[in-house]
């Protein structure tokens, strides 16, 4: 189950400055360092232990593996000797030749390696067996802190390491990204574009060489000026074909960057590679000439199953209920009639989550034109309009990104799986060259509830009202009053006998609910005015129930609960929405009368407290009705 982000609206790109502290101690690298030297020890991650936990997840080394410093391996350790160069790496016992050709890429620009190579470290004075380094994740940057224990096999490091034995810097920032993923096993497999993204911050853009354009040589050429990482590898038939060797000497399905590029041997390199992959340090990298500023905006958000994990156009009935973000272009680019974008996005801690069996998903976004609405779009309107946009494919990659070019005008973007119900958690990325305007259309709360109609004169009921009313004098006695456990029983009574809607019964749980919600003495018990008015609002939301049974089997799916909770007065954001789903849904995403009906009642309550607080005393209450709501549903 991914986390369900709690995302306002969207967030300013970060700058790079001070990385997030993520130890679990809450203390920074340098308060760690410092208690270690004034204690006179040396640093012990207990985040990532020295232990199998952290090297494998599903197996168990095939050697005995011993974790040991540097200094236990060698006389004089150095963290770097000469510089950091792409020479200096080695690949070990693990099948990460990705990282490996992502650092070396790293290796080409000094400014970036500073960035997540701090230069505050060494084995020299002030050692205290503790190392930092800093990685961008999810539009932050990341101060991963471990300490020097390194996994060894007689004395000789196993995983990634330098050509001179003496130098370490290569083998602990390989344990550090293993670290950010979870174990070394996560780092089996990839590409290199995800980690010159999580060393960079990029945008990744990716070639195939057959359908390169004619310019290509002169993409690769300024790429390469501006600072960008490139890598390239073959692609594979089989998994029997992975790892074979080409007759020039090639392996397949190996990752190799691209440190420069020669117009004598620019036919060779496209007739022996497939893909290569670019990631831009700034989104212009590969655009004209003149050097932009870039708007960014940032959404993050989730596919949670039963509310908006909608999958692609081709699921119509599910489609509709993926995110939605509004996006308004006002102003054209220069000199030109369109306004230029790219959307990247992102899938989060796939990668982490492999020891859990996740895989990565294949995923895509497609843009609308928007209509003269400010909502969440129904099903109706995407069965009728077609996209103006969308990513050249849905693909299993951890980023999907594209450029576009569009009038000024509103659209919204949706982006999604390509099946439905399947969850994860992501960031969307939105550069434009002109200041372009996006909002969460589900991130905001309307509640519209009408005030509740006055009860009826006993010489005006209905012949169902006065039946009620006997049956109700029956249960409640004299004083007219019913407690939870009667009023179960008249409300049960009367229900089994209606044929229109199949239900087995109301809970215990759910008349407390309508009690705390219509009770206004405050004595805990109904009178049968406050139920009458109860009962012409349950009978309004029975219709609607079985407007969305459309099965007549009792349940409604809990991806209609945004139109029938819309139709009832609440417009709630994805977040709420998700948490609807979490407490009231069962296995199949299925949701029966008693659910919706405790799940409106808590809804109603909720939002009728709210705006009694906010009407007596506006400033007794700092939180919007959002967070109130979300805050009650937690109680």
């Amino acid at each position: 189950m991914p986390y369900l982000y709690w995302a306002p609206g969207p967030q300013a790109h970060p700058v790079p400055k001070d990385a997030r502290t993520t130890h679990s101690s809450g203390q920074s690298f340098e308060q760690l360092k410092q208690e270690c030297l004034q204690r006179g020890t040396l640093f012990e991650d207990a985040d990532f232990p020295a232990s199998n936990s952290s090297l494998f997840y599903s197996e168990r080394p095939q050697v005995p593996f011993v974790w040991k410093r540097p200094g236990e391996i060698v006389k004089n350790p150095e963290f770097i000797l000469g510089g950091a160069t792409r020479t200096d790496i080695c690949q070990g016992e693990l099948g990460d030749c990705w990282l490996l050709a992502a650092i070396a890429s790293l290796t080409l620009n000094q400014k970036a390696l500073a960035r997540v190579i701090p230069q505050d470290q060494s084995f020299g004075p002030g050692y205290a067996g503790i190392f930092h380094f800093q990685f961008w994740q999810h539009s932050e940057w990341l101060d991963v802190v471990i300490d020097d224990r390194l996994p060894t096999f007689r004395d000789r490091l196993v995983f990634l390491h330098s050509a001179d034995h003496n130098e370490f810097w290569s083998a602990l920032l390989e344990k550090a990204y293993a670290k950010l993923n979870g174990s070394y096993e996560a780092l089996k497999g990839g590409s290199a574009i995800e980690a010159m993204e999580d060393f960079t911050g990029g945008v990744a853009e990716t070639f195939q060489m057959k359908e390169a354009p004619e310019n290509f040589y002169e993409i690769l050429e300024k790429a390469l000026k501006r600072g960008s990482l490139l890598g390239c590898f073959i692609d594979t038939g089989s998994a029997a074909e992975s790892e074979a060797r080409t007759p020039f000497g090639l392996i397949k399905g190996h990752a190799y960057s691209v440190t420069g590029i020669d117009q004598m041997a620019f036919k060779d390199f496209k007739a022996h590679f497939d893909k290569v992959e670019i990631c831009n340090l700034t989104p212009d990298a590969l655009e004209e000439d003149a050097v932009h500023k870039w708007e960014v905006t940032v959404h993050q958000g989730s596919w949670v199953r039963g509310s908006t994990a909608g999958g692609c156009r081709n699921f119509l009935d599910t489609f509709w209920t993926n995110p939605q973000i509004k996006l308004s272009l006002t102003e054209k680019d220069e000199g030109q009639e369109e306004c230029s974008f790219l959307v990247a996005l992102m899938q989060k801690d796939r990668r982490k989550l492999k020891r859990f069996g996740a895989n990565v998903l294949t995923i895509g976004y497609a843009i609308y034109e928007c209509p003269d609405k400010d909502e969440h779009l129904n099903k109706d309107f995407f069965r009728y309009h077609a996209s103006r946009a969308r990513s050249k494919t849905f693909i299993n990659l951890r980023e999907v990104s594209d450029w576009f070019k569009l009038p000024p005008g509103e659209y919204i973007l949706i982006p999604s799986t390509f099946e439905p119900h399947q969850e994860a958690d992501f960031c969307l990325r939105i550069f434009s060259e002109k200041k372009a305007i996006t909002r969460d259309m589900d991130g905001n709360v309307d509640i519209d509830l009408p005030e509740p109609p006055k009860p009826t004169p006993p010489d005006q009921e209905t012949e169902e009202e006065q039946r009620f009313r006997a049956l109700f004098e029956q249960v409640a006695g004299e004083d007219m009053e019913v407690t939870a456990e009667e009023l179960e029983y008249v409300l049960n009574a009367v229900l089994q006998k209606k044929k229109d809607i199949k239900f087995k019964k109301l809970s215990l749980i759910s008349c407390k609910n309508i009690i705390s919600l219509m009770d206004t003495s405050g004595n805990g018990k109904l009178e049968f005015d406050e139920f009458k008015v109860f009962w012409d609002k349950l009978k309004q939301w029975i219709n609607l129930f079985l407007r969305f049974d459309a099965d007549k089997s009792g349940t409604i799916s809990t991806y209609e609960l945004r139109t029938a909770l819309k139709a009832t007065g609440f417009q709630l954001s994805s977040h709420l929405l998700q948490l609807m789903v979490l407490r009231y849904a069962d296995e199949e995403l299925q949701m029966d009368f008693d659910d919706f009906l405790n799940c409106l009642v808590r809804l109603e309550n909720a939002s009728r407290v709210f705006q009694a607080l906010s009407t007596k005393n506006k400033e007794f209450i700092h939180l919007t009705i959002n967070e109130f709501i979300y805050l009650t549903m937690n109680i």
